[in-house]
Parts: C-alpha cells; structure tokens; sequence
C-alpha cells in the first residue's frame, strides 16, 4: 500500500514537472509582456567601445592628426589667405565646417560629447593653452611679445581626428581661435589659432602674429626644437621647395617619417605685411 502511494506521488510530481517545462516558459513570457507593453522603459546602453581610445605615440598622434586636417575641404580659420591684389587676409572665424559624415580613410569631426574626463575641460584649456604659449617662448619658438589667451577673445572647440577604418585610433585635438566678429579686434602680438591636444596640451599647430620678421627667425632651429618639445624624431629637410606650395613665399618645409609609408610635412611660414608666423602639419 505504501509502495503505491509512493509510485503515485511520484507519478504526480512527474507530471507537475513535465506541465511546468511545458507551460511555464509560456506564462512567464506573457507575465513580463503584461509588465513591459504599453509602456516606455529607458536603460543606458554602451555602445561598444565607446569613449574608449587606444594608446597612441607621439608619432603615431601625429600622423593622425595631420591626415585629419589634411582630409577637409575648407582652409583652417585662422590660415591667412593672400586676395588677388596680393595683400594678406584671414578667413572668417565662422567659415569652419562641421562634419556629420566620416569619408575616406581619415576624418576631423567636431567632437559633440564634449570631454570624456579622459581630456583637457573646456574650463581648463585656456590655461592650458597659456602654459603652452609660454613654454614655446622659453624655446625660442614663439617671441615672447605673444600674448596670453583670454576666455572672453577666443573660441574653443573639441575635435576627434579619427582614423576611420579604425575608429579607436583617435586623438582629441582643441581648437583654439581668436574671436573675429568685430572689426576693431586687436590682432597685435595675438595667437591667432592653435591646434591642442587634449591630452597633454601640447601645442601641435599655431598662427602667432608679433613685431618678429622672416629674416631674424631660424626655421631650422624652430621645427627642431618644437619636435623635441612634441616628443619626436628630428626632422629632416623635404626635397620639393616648390615655392607655389604656399600662399607666401616665406617658409621652409620638413618632414618626420613614421615608417615606409607614413610621413608628416611640418612646415614653418611667414605671412609678410601682418607678421604671421606659422607652423602646420600636413601629409
């Protein structure tokens, strides 16, 4: 008698199990349906890799950053442009462009997410950007006749240069450019705009107007000194001197080479008429 009871409780806690596996699925899914239909529910989702940058070298940087530039359409705010009748002018500070789109192998795009906390703030940079300014006067790269930036005269921007067919390699880059919108601006002895990164804060490109001419610079000594500042190769001279490839006769170009294939033209200017010195990366 027991053993039959005991093959029936059995038999019922089977056939318990074997409902359970069956139905059960189905009426927990309903169960969460009623939870989750005919309501909005918000979560925060990462996007994978998200915010993440791999570690990059000075030359690696660099590199980056110089085929970024080198992918815009438009000239750089702060570039002086010389006008048909062959005086020296400097493009609108609202001209920029911004890029929705990332085309080709690399792409500079305004950086809307603002500072990860991995990078300079937008309340540190202006400072950051002085402490650069002065330590390129120590060099000997900037005069010292440069003044400081003030929060009030310049406009800061961040910006990712990106390697597009590998997204994590990227470098955040501060823009820096001096406010243009009235007319009576006082450009003497004024950075004009500068490239940062956002990193370190070291200043990779820069347009600096000051009383110091073409003829009392030595833009051998300049480049040579800013790559050790940078943390880079010496560079050497670049063979093609074609004085068409810029808008002033005045400069001198050279070139760091990261292998093979990989090489960056950094070239040191002059505009005549407003003392603009310059030094830019490009491929």
């Amino acid at each position: 008698m027991r053993r039959m009871a005991a093959n029936l409780l059995f038999l019922l806690f089977a056939g318990l199990i074997m409902a359970l596996s069956i139905c059960g699925p189905e009426m927990l899914t309903r169960y969460r349906d009623r939870t989750m239909l005919g309501e909005i529910h918000a979560m925060t989702a990462d996007t994978e890799g998200e915010g993440y940058r791999y570690t990059l070298s000075a030359a690696e940087k660099l590199h980056i950053l110089s085929e970024s530039l080198s992918s815009q359409t438009f000239p750089e705010t702060g570039q002086a442009l010389i006008s048909e009748t062959g005086q020296a002018l400097t493009a609108a500070n609202g001209s920029q462009a911004e890029y929705e789109s990332l085309e080709g192998a690399y792409a500079f795009v305004m950086n809307h997410r603002g500072p990860s906390g991995q990078e300079i703030t937008d309340s540190q940079i202006y400072e950051t950007c002085n402490r650069g300014l002065e330590e390129l006067k120590t060099l000997g790269i900037l005069p010292e006749s440069v003044r400081p930036v003030e929060k009030d005269e310049y406009d800061a921007v961040l910006y990712s240069a990106i390697d597009v067919l590998e997204p994590r390699n990227n470098v955040a880059v501060w823009k820096l450019s001096l406010i243009n919108s009235q007319k009576n601006t006082d450009k003497e002895n004024r950075l004009m705009e500068a490239y940062i990164d956002g990193d370190n804060g070291r200043i990779y490109e820069f347009y600096a107007r000051s009383s110091r001419l073409w003829d009392d610079m030595d833009p051998e000594q300049i480049v040579g000194t800013w790559s050790s500042y940078m943390g880079l190769e010496k560079p050497a001279a670049f063979g093609d001197q074609n004085p068409l490839m810029e808008a002033t006769p005045y400069f001198e170009k050279y070139v760091i080479s990261q292998g093979e294939e990989e090489e960056t033209i950094v070239t040191v200017g002059f505009y005549e008429g407003i003392n603009e010195l310059f030094l830019k990366i490009s491929r």
